[in-house]
This record gives C-alpha cells, structure tokens and sequence, in this order.
C-alpha cells in the first residue's frame, strides 16, 4: 500500500542534495559537520505544508506526498519545498543516513494541551557517545545536544532543550503560537513505516490541512507565514508580524522562502481551521476525526 521507503538515497541524488545544501563534497560523519548538514537545512530547506494543502484540495486519495524521502527531495529541488514533520524528518533521516551519520527518528508530542498523543516526529544523530536533536520543524538553526546540564545552555531564537522529571522538552515559538509551546521527545526510535502511518492519520485533521504554515531560517532570524501572516523572530525571540494578502504570500513565498511559482500557482485559499476533534466544542458538534498525530 505505502510503497518502499528506502533509507538510503542513490548517489546521484545525493550529489545534486549536497551541492543545493552548498557543500563541495560529501561532508563526514562528525560533529562539525552535523552542525554544518543541519544549518544549511535551516536555511535552505523549509518547513511547509504546501504539497499537503495541494494534495488535499485535490481530494487525492493517494499517501501525502514526501513520505518517499526520494520525492520529497525531487520536489524541493526543483521547487523549493519541504514539508512537513513526518516528510521532511524522514527526509533529512535519509540524508543523514546516506553520509554515514548514525541516526534515528524520533517520536515527540506537541504539548498543545498537557493529555495529548504523540503527534511529532523529530530525528536523533549518536556521535561519540552524545546524542543530538536536528528537527526540521523547531529547527534550532544548532543541533540540541542531549545531556543532564542541558538546562543551563543557550539556543538561537530563544529556544531552550529542558530536562524534567527525567524527560527532555524543547521550549519554542511556532510561528502561530508565538507564546510558545513545548514539545516532549518521547521515544528515541521509529520506523519509516510508522512515520508515514502517522503522516497519513494526519489527512483527517491537522493544523496544517487548512491555511498555508511555513518556516525558514536566515542567519539571523525565523521567517515564515503561519494564520494569515508573515511573522519574523529575532535570534533574542523577538516578534514582527504583519496581516498577508493571497498575493503577498505567493510573492514571499517566491522571494523570501524560495519556492518556484509553479508550485506556489497551485496552492488554494486559506480556509478556517475546524477546532481540533479532542476539544469539548468538537466534541459537543459530534466530530470524530483521529486525533492521535497532529
């Protein structure tokens, strides 16, 4: 049914992801160049939702598109999206992967409220004995390193890695809840399958099936559409934010994030959010939807 998720990339593909990411040659499987993959991701591969909005408009019954870690890069090479976080975790999973880093996916919850599921899928990197954080929706623009002293370090954009009662929550600021909001790392290991099960719940309800999110990095700020706004944050967590027409977004998008107009031509109106299938007013309105990924 879901076709084969293969975890390696052929070197083809590789070659053309690593010259787009900016590099002369493969980077090795260290540290430094960890930091390096993971930067040149926030800054040049976005989190979106703007294939899953296209897919959906189209009422197309097929898997949501990126899954297959092959197409999601197909399609952000020659238009310059990415994904969201099952796609573009299991993407950069296949990356990591194909040069040599010891990785795993992850299994997170969005603490949008304190009883939920799990609902995010992230990507771990072992090396010498640490283990680090590289997620492609928080993206820390740093990978977080995993350890007992992680309460006392400082992240760009105000972001902050918390040790608490035994489990590790990243604090941070998604451009549409901009008071913040944690996410739990639950698990340390998940399969490709399981990702794209996870992805596919997702078609029923999700934020991000009904108005156009994204987010990029630059080296000194958040940038981003999220509720019919271009929102920025400063690397000390300081907010601009503006109303958006549909032409300033497909113009940002194009400018500032750096999608082909092609793929932007394609994306439908913003429509409003229903309220999410766990809430008392979704409850009370008889929705059924599943509620277990996000």
């Amino acid at each position: 049914m879901w076709g084969k998720l293969a975890d390696t990339l052929s070197k083809h593909l590789l070659e053309r992801i690593v010259q787009k990411l900016g590099f002369s040659d493969y980077p090795n499987p260290k540290e430094s160049c960890l930091r390096a993959i993971y930067q040149a991701w926030c800054l040049r591969v976005p989190f979106d939702n703007v294939r899953k909005l296209i897919r959906l408009h189209e009422n197309n019954p097929t898997p949501l598109p990126g899954d297959n870690a092959t197409d999601f890069f197909e399609t952000w090479l020659a238009h310059g999206t990415g994904g969201t976080c099952w796609a573009s975790s299991g993407a950069l999973f296949a990356l990591l992967h194909s040069l040599g880093f010891d990785v795993s996916r992850g299994i997170a919850t969005m603490l949008v409220t304190p009883d939920l599921p799990p609902n995010h899928g992230t990507v771990l990197a072992q090396l010498d004995g640490k283990t680090f954080v590289v997620d492609t929706s928080i993206r820390t623009y740093v990978p977080l390193l995993i350890s007992d002293d992680c309460n006392s370090r400082r992240y760009p954009f105000d972001i902050k890695l918390i040790l608490r009662d035994g489990q590790y929550y990243i604090w941070w600021q998604p451009l549409h809840m901009l008071a913040g909001l944690e996410c739990r790392i639950d698990r340390f290991s998940a399969t490709a399958e399981e990702f794209q099960q996870r992805h596919e719940q997702t078609r029923a309800w999700s934020p991000f099936n009904y108005q156009l999110a994204s987010r990029l990095n630059t080296t000194d700020s958040v940038i981003g559409t999220a509720a019919g706004k271009w929102v920025e944050i400063d690397t000390e967590g300081q907010v601009k934010q503006e109303e958006i027409d549909d032409q300033q977004r497909k113009k940002l998008l194009v400018e500032r994030i750096g999608m082909s107009e092609e793929i932007v031509e394609k994306l439908p109106p913003d429509r409003p959010t229903p309220p999410p299938p766990w809430s008392k007013k979704a409850q009370a309105a008889g929705q059924t939807h599943n509620a277990s990924t996000l």
